[in-house]
């Protein structure tokens, strides 16, 4: 059992390193795809558009196909269209055609986030699950900071871009065929077990959505929805607060980086700290932090406001390790794939919402403004944590299928 959760867990880091890599390798990809198609701001726009939407769009199906076919096949899927698509736009010729590419490589992307974690939560479901889904998380972190490092290096030392694309879209396949040589070798993932028409078709009017505690699920989804918007916004704007505490436009960009770095450690560390403390405790100490540290930012003198980012963003993203950790304890473990779903999609729609929100209210009443806002929404969590509370609470008690929704 030790040797399969290892196995697993191994497998599925690897494959979000390279879905999460190769997705926001975008971020450094779109101007080079600018200046070689000649595209304006509305079309590079629309490209990053394109690609998230597929990924938002098919989040919900995923989940659903996994009940019926299982993990592992879904994956492999979803990781050789994104090498499919990254392999076709090398060789694109026309704005349609990246746009194309890049939907394709969107809808594989989104058999990624709901599938492993899933798949992690389940095998960890009687073991240390927050810890594991942490390490899930800073996996995907990691293949951000490595491909987009990878990439912009080797376009210094004078490499096409056309053939370094080539490159991560046939190591995006070969990914493919490792995920499923492990996850077959560990028999983790594989098509549900089949059961009577009759008995399935019970099974399935008794869990329906699989909800343990619907209060208790309604208040997660408003923390995640508050928790990532909050991401979403300050990541976007905080180039823009650096510039207005007179930082270099090219040292403002890299604060970004620097709260990436910190989120990387942050996904991981408060996986344990879950663990440790609980979830309750963890969340009240992380959203506190990171309201503490927003504000912090914000006043502080410039150089030690910029050097305090790293330790802002173990807190401002490290939440969601908390946050995603406890979706196992609220749905039944025959529907961890669409709470993880509903989940991701809410997170969607929250890093849509944030900055525009946010913009909004900088737009109306200042950056500064902005941030004691993210800072306020930050702190509202913590007001939600008493239903969520009261759910886990009623969990921790023997419960029988009669109690999902």
């Amino acid at each position: 059992m030790i040797a399969k959760r290892r196995t697993t867990l191994a497998t599925c880091c690897s494959a979000h390193s390279v879905q999460d890599g190769m997705t926001d390798l975008l971020y450094v990809l779109l101007p080079i795809l600018a200046d070689a198609f000649g595209l304006n701001y509305s079309q590079v726009g629309a490209l990053r558009a394109a690609n998230r939407s597929a990924m938002a769009v098919f989040e919900m199906p995923s989940g659903f196909l996994s009940e019926r076919m299982g993990e592992r096949a879904l994956l492999v899927f979803g990781l050789v269209a994104v090498g499919l698509g990254y392999f076709l736009l090398a060789g694109a010729a026309s704005f349609e055609t990246v746009f194309a590419c890049l939907v394709l490589a969107g809808l594989g992307a989104a058999f990624q986030h709901t599938l492993s974690s899933a798949l992690v939560s389940r095998v960890f479901l009687d073991g240390p699950r927050r810890a594991a889904l942490g390490t899930y998380n800073a996996s995907g972190d990691v293949g951000k900071l490595t491909f987009a490092g990878v990439f912009t290096l080797l376009l210094g030392l004078g490499f096409h871009w056309r053939d370094m694309v080539t490159g991560f879209g046939v190591l995006a396949i070969l990914s493919a065929v490792l995920l499923f040589w492990t996850l077959n070798a560990a028999n983790a993932g594989g098509p549900p077990e089949k059961l009577l028409a009759h008995k399935k078709k019970d099974a399935a009017g008794k869990l329906g959505w699989g909800i343990l505690d619907k209060p208790a699920f309604t208040s997660l989804g408003v923390i995640i929805f508050l928790d990532i918007s909050v991401q979403g916004g300050f990541l976007t704007f905080l180039a823009f607060l650096m510039i207005e505490k007179q930082v270099p436009t090219s040292l403002a960009a890299f604060a970004v980086v620097l709260t990436l770095l910190g989120g990387a450690f942050g996904k991981f560390g408060c996986g344990f700290l879950a663990e440790k403390l609980g979830v309750i405790r963890s969340l009240f100490v992380v959203e506190f932090l990171t309201a503490a540290g927003i504000l912090a930012v914000y006043w502080l003198p410039t150089l030690p406001g910029y050097f305090l980012l790293p330790v802002l963003g173990i807190f401002l993203q490290g939440s969601s390790t908390v946050t995603y950790g406890t979706i196992g304890d609220l749905f039944h473990k025959d529907r961890q794939a669409r709470g993880f779903a509903i989940v991701y999609t809410i997170a969607g729609a929250a890093i849509v919402a944030g900055p525009i929100g946010f913009g909004i209210i900088s737009d109306l009443c200042g950056l500064g403004t902005a941030m004691i806002a993210m800072a306020v929404v930050t702190a509202t969590p913590i007001v939600l944590c008493v239903p969520l509370t009261r759910g886990l609470a009623n969990l921790a008690q023997p419960a029988s299928l009669e109690q999902t929704a």
